[in-house]
């Protein structure tokens, strides 16, 4: 069988199991570069994912500061960091001090408002590390949206792994593969971090009802056609898929139920109510969520005026 390449968002399995192809969009925030996958004009969401942005590989020289995210605010939605490689340290205005480092998951729940930072552990500064991994966006259901802000960390010891031939996956939240994850979601969500040796072969869980999958190194092919890195494809729904691995791989399989209706993203901010998120940037402009302990500095609101017009525009 010859095999296309798919690399751009116009390529798709005609009449097959995909049914969106998104590129990401390469990032410059502040000096470190990321592939922004969502939102795109292709697909905003996929199930609760309103937003994903994967970062590195890079390497950090002894003596550079890393990654250097200043406190910001986030309403309605959780985070979660996931890291291949290197380590971040996680503070918050609810006093959370935590250091992720690969396999584990920080879960973070923004609810009615929360503030938090991201920052490279000063001895890795000093040393210089690798970073790689991913942080995802969930929108929480309109009946939790202003629900109480909260902060858990999962050890990576506690996050199950399944191993097949060729194959390792990690569960990260929700049910797969025969294990699920204690991540503990506020809806039905999907999403797995998968390595396939070169050649090795793997069909996807069908039971979700959105679901997509995301090739950070190597490549994936599905009925022919081969997904190079940096692309997202989605599943139709119900659809059976078997991806193969043409070189070593590295793949992050997200997805869960459809929203409970349409979702407004602005800046950092995220809800079902665009008058929500006006109050939102006028109580961060205004000082009004409460500060990180320990954070001397923050991120001003935009006054970019592509943001200013439009609200579901992000940064």
């Amino acid at each position: 069988m010859s095999i296309q390449d798919c690399t751009e968002p116009r390529c798709q399995a005609q009449g097959g199991a995909v049914e969106h192809v998104v590129e990401s969009r390469q990032k410059d925030l502040g000096g470190f570069g990321v592939r922004r996958v969502l939102p795109a004009s292709e697909r905003k969401r996929v199930g609760p994912f309103v937003f994903f942005d994967h970062f590195g590989p890079t390497r950090f020289e002894p003596g550079q500061q890393g990654i250097q995210v200043r406190p910001h605010p986030h309403i309605g939605l959780a985070t979660l960091s996931y890291l291949y490689e290197g380590a971040i340290v996680h503070r918050d205005s609810l006093g959370c001090v935590q250091t992720i480092e690969p396999g584990a998951v920080n879960w973070m729940t923004a609810g009615r408002g929360i503030v938090h930072s991201e920052r490279t552990p000063e001895a890795l500064q000093a040393s210089g590390s690798g970073i790689h991994g991913y942080q995802v966006w969930l929108a929480l259901p309109r009946a939790r949206e202003e629900m109480e802000p909260g902060f858990v960390h999962h050890p990576a010891e506690t996050i199950p792994r399944v191993e097949r031939d060729g194959a390792s996956l990690q569960i990260v939240a929700g049910e797969a593969f025969g294990e699920r994850s204690p991540v503990e979601t506020a809806s039905e969500t999907l999403y797995v971090a998968g390595h396939l040796e070169d050649g090795a072969s793997l069909d996807l869980p069908e039971t979700v009802a959105e679901r997509a999958v995301y090739v950070a190194e190597g490549g994936l092919t599905l009925e022919g056609v081969r997904y190079a890195p940096g692309t997202l494809f989605v599943l139709s729904p119900g659809t059976k898929a078997r991806v193969t691995a043409t070189g070593e791989t590295r793949f992050a399989l997200i997805g869960g139920a459809p929203l409970d209706g349409e979702r407004h993203v602005w800046w950092n901010l995220v809800s079902s109510s665009r008058e929500r998120i006006e109050r939102a940037k006028a109580d961060w402009r205004e000082g009004r969520f409460d500060p990180v302990p320990g954070e001397t500095d923050s991120i001003p609101l935009p006054e970019d005026p592509l943001l200013r017009r439009d609200p579901d525009r992000t940064r």
